[in-house]
């Protein structure tokens, strides 16, 4: 463990830091100050200090308010988590009692997972807590990872491969992909041949304009390659789209079960290997200790393990 400069830490204000943090994230001395419970004077004494502290701007001008530098964002989460570590360690916590706490937590995560995961936590959340709510939104592996700095996230779920230090990750459950398709608009039956899944135009699920996937990645390394007949940022209109049309698609397994129940479609194992995947909560570490968010982190992972999802 490093060892604690006392002398120098001691003529480190604390209330600095809490200052730096309300100004990073209001990026604005005004709503600062508002934030913090100070006037918008002590806040600008406080920004000043914060400048001598760390010999930096940390927040300049722009045409669309105050931006912070490159310094400042450096220096933005390490102290947003050093804040929430002294808070868990100093400040009394209220108890999260689920059957009567009143919390709604920001949820990201894509569709395909939505409809693996969602059912059976809202099941959970009513007979247990019933005045906790669930606010959800699509997310992409980049943007996450800012919605998560900024706060504006308590928890996201998917495929995570990007992060730093203080984005914490709970792996849920291993994925793999299926085949989907309508057996009366290609007449086929399963298994599907490389043949026929070559010839058959495909629908890609893909939050990018790129037409280009993990099947397609696949292909490649044997000199393959598939016809892409349209492209869709989700998953729900897929199954309406086979049952109408001569197309196949190739997706997570779980949904691909599901839909194939649903509609009145079939599956069928991919005729070329394709890597299997894992679903994961991910978070920040300012959350680490927190009651209510320790309580979300322990249902949705008890939830995969009770319907043998887990690791």
């Amino acid at each position: 463990m490093t060892a604690i400069d006392h002398a120098n830490l001691s003529r480190l204000d604390l209330n600095l830091l809490v200052a730096f943090d309300a100004l990073l994230t209001e990026r604005s001395v005004t709503r600062a100050a508002a934030r913090v419970g100070l006037g918008q004077s002590a806040m600008s004494h406080n920004l000043a200090r914060l400048r001598a502290l760390f010999g930096d701007e940390l927040l300049t001008r722009g045409a669309e308010g105050m931006r912070p530098t490159p310094r400042a964002l450096a220096l933005a989460d390490p102290v947003r988590v050093t804040l929430a570590q002294i808070q868990a360690a100093v400040l009394k916590r209220e108890d999260f009692t689920p059957a009567t706490a009143e919390r709604i937590f920001r949820i990201g995560l894509a569709d395909s997972i939505e409809v693996a995961v969602v059912p059976g936590l809202m099941a959970r959340l009513r007979a247990t807590a019933p005045r906790v709510s669930l606010r959800l939104r699509p997310i992409n592996r980049i943007a996450v990872l800012e919605e998560l700095d900024a706060g504006s996230l308590d928890l996201a779920i998917g495929v995570f491969t990007q992060g730093q230090v203080h984005h914490k990750r709970r792996p849920l459950y291993t994925e793999n992909f299926l085949c989907l398709f309508s057996s009366e608009q290609l007449e086929l039956t399963p298994p599907i041949s490389l043949d026929d899944y070559l010839r058959v135009p495909h629908i890609l699920t893909s939050l990018t304009d790129d037409a280009h996937g993990a099947v397609d990645e696949a292909l490649a390394k044997h000199k393959l390659k598939r016809s892409i007949a349209m492209t869709t940022p989700g998953f729900l209109a897929v199954p309406f789209v086979l049952r109408r049309t001569p197309l196949i698609t190739t997706m997570p397994s779980r949904l691909a079960r599901y839909f194939a129940e649903a509609f009145g479609l079939v599956t069928s194992e991919p005729p070329i290997e394709l890597p299997s995947f894992t679903i994961s909560l991910l978070w920040h570490a300012s959350f680490d200790q927190d009651p209510g968010h320790v309580w979300l982190r322990q249902t949705v992972s008890g939830l995969a393990s009770e319907v043998g999802l887990a690791l």
